[in-house]
Order: C-alpha cells, then structure tokens, then sequence
C-alpha cells in the first residue's frame, strides 16, 4: 500500500472494494493486470454492512452471483443482508484480490499519461481508474414544503436499523419500491414486538405501487427487463407490463404484511406540519417519525476534480467509458452505467464490459 506522501503505481485502480469492486477485480485478474481496489469500509460487504438486519435480496442465491463462484445457497428463498456479507468477504479470500481498507478516496485527477488518486493513506498512479463506489453514501431526500418545520424524527432508509425504537409509534413510510416495502413490513410485524406493539405504518407513494405476483421474483424481474431493453434499442415499442427492477417482490415478509392488510398505500403528500403530513385537499395526519425511502444517488464526489458532469448532474458514458475521459470507467451505479449493474447479477456483467472495455484501449505507460 502507498504510505502517506509516497507514491504508488498500478496498471488499474478500482474505487470501492463492494460488489462491483470485487467482480472488476476478477476480471482484472483474469485479464493479468495489475491492479489494486481501494476500499474505505473497514471490512468485507460493500453497503451490506450497513442495512438493517430483516433486509432480504429479491433473487435466490443461485441468481445473486458474482462471476466465478456461486453465492451458498440459504434455508431462506431468498437470502439475508448477512449471508451477503459473508459470501462477499469469501469471494474476496478466494481470489486473493488486492484490497486495501480503510482507504478514503480524495479525488481522482489527471496527470500526465494517466490518472493519480489522492487517498488518506497516499497516492496512487495509473493508467485506468475503475470507479464503483456506489450509492449507498448518497442518499436523495426531495423536497417537500414544511419539512424544516417537522418536529419528529426523520431519517433516511441507510438510517433504518431496525423496529425496536419504532414500537407502538405512527410511522409514515416515503416510497414505493422494495426497501419501502421491506421496511413497512418489518415495522408493522406483530411478531416483532418484543413485548412492545408493532408501529403503525402509514405508506405513502407518489405512483401506485407494483406488488408483483408471488411467482415472479429477481430472476424473472432481470430477464424482463433485458427484453424490454433490447426491444427499445431495437426501435420496438415498449410494451410495459411487469419487469421493472423497481416493482415490488413478494418476499416472505412483504408477503406476509400484504395478507394482514399493511400494504396500502396512499397518494403523497403535499407538505409536512410541525405533527406530521397534510394534503391540499384536507387531511392531515400526525405521525412520530418519517422514514424516507426515495432512493440514492450515485457517489461520485471523487471525480469532481475531472469535470465531467454535465448540467443535469449525469455523466456521459459510452458503455462504462466516461466520454470526457477515456481512462475512466464507472459501474454498478444502476442501469446508467449497465442494465441493473447495482444488483449482484449486473454488477458482474457491468465489471466484465468494463475490463474488455479497458483492455482494448492503448495502455499508456506508467
């Protein structure tokens, strides 16, 4: 590892030591570069470390694999946040990939030939930079009138812990995509009460939710979506239907909150009081906590320095190359970077495209 103020060199540098860090690193290797992936968590998991402990995948283990090794397979359909965890640190012992952690990423900037990266913990020179640092350390909060004046706790979905200190409270629930619904039922679980009462949960979207059937989960949501993709790039009409990777899978939890009733969502809201929510039309409910479940954004501070971002914030990609910088790639930041790259599956198709990528580009030298 570069010690602080030497520098170090690498034919490649990834960005994040979560899932689509460590499947670009199967690929470098496999490819005979060399490579480092530096990590700022302190241990193996990506984002998994961090979520709440109910948190469930959406596809069996057989279908939330990374390249090369096969995700062990779970007494549960569908496997828990910590069963990720453990076969993301396995999966990194197997090949032996190079991570460093803690390792903070600075920024990244041109120089010369190649990019150099400023850590906590040093610098490093190369001549490609795989960014995949996620979405986790991003989270969107919208804008709504009145949400200064809330006086009740706020928090986002990377805040949820879990439902202890929920219990017996009115919580309203922001969204309508599967950690929403994961969430709702895991506050609203009767068996969960530890002595307590389960909270009350108010959901509220801003388009109807999509329950998927019980049959259909992950696997099914991913070939859909392929199709449907391919049908636009092909100029064919999008036919809709089930198969976005946003609907919502009957996991056995949301499964069991939809046949006790929990799962009704109402339109949203149109501003926060000092007690809770109201609408324009009237109404008005208190509530003791509001949890945010609206989604991410994709970290990139890290590149600033390049100035890449265009006025909408996005930046342009051709295929996992940024256009204004060839030496860049991005992955596993959602279907921008590569279809569903920010889910297991995708994250290893969307490292493959980025190694090929990579290594059909001229290496600069070091």
């Amino acid at each position: 590892m570069s010690k602080s103020g030497q520098l170090a060199t690498a034919d490649v540098v990834v960005i994040g030591g979560g899932q689509a860090g460590l499947a670009a690193g199967y690929y470098l290797r496999r490819a005979g570069l060399d490579f480092v992936i530096l990590d700022a968590q302190d241990g193996p998991g990506g984002a998994w470390r961090h979520v709440w402990p109910s948190l469930r995948l959406f596809s069996p283990a057989q279908h939330s694999s990374l390249p090369g090794r096969p995700m062990p397979a779970t007494r549960e359909p569908y496997p828990s946040a910590a069963h990720v965890v453990d076969y993301l640190a396995d999966y990194e012992k197997r090949y032996a990939l190079p991570v460093h952690r803690p390792v903070r990423v600075h920024h990244v900037h041109r120089d010369g030939p190649g990019l150099r990266v400023d850590t906590d913990r040093g610098t490093w020179h190369a001549a490609h930079v795989i960014s995949a640092t996620g979405t986790w350390w991003q989270p969107y909060l919208p804008h709504y009138p009145g949400r200064a004046l809330y006086q009740g706790q706020q928090l986002h979905t990377v805040h949820y812990r879990g439902p202890a200190p929920f219990q017996g409270q009115r919580v309203v629930i922001v969204g309508g995509g599967n950690s929403a619904a994961q969430i709702l039922a895991d506050l609203t679980d009767p068996a969960l009460g530890r002595g307590g009462s389960a909270a009350e949960a108010v959901w509220v979207t801003r388009r109807p939710p999509r329950l998927l059937p019980d049959h259909i989960d992950g696997r099914a949501l991913f070939t859909l979506a392929a199709r449907r993709r391919a049908d636009l790039h092909a100029g064919r009409a999008d036919t809709g239907g089930v198969g976005g990777l946003g609907d919502i899978v009957a996991v056995p939890p949301v499964r069991a909150a939809r046949d006790r009733g929990a799962l009704q969502a109402r339109p949203m809201f149109t501003r926060l009081t000092e007690t809770g929510i109201g609408w324009d039309d009237g109404p008005r409910i208190d509530c003791e906590a509001i949890i945010w479940c609206t989604g991410f954004r994709p970290a990139l501070r890290h590149l600033s320095p390049l100035r890449l971002r265009t006025d909408d914030g996005a930046i342009p990609l051709t295929g996992t190359r940024a256009h204004g910088e060839p030496r860049l790639h991005l992955i596993g930041y959602g279907d921008w970077t590569g279809l569903a790259s920010a889910t297991l599956i995708g994250a290893g198709m969307n490292a493959r495209d980025a190694v090929r990528a990579l290594t059909s580009h001229p290496r600069q030298p070091r």
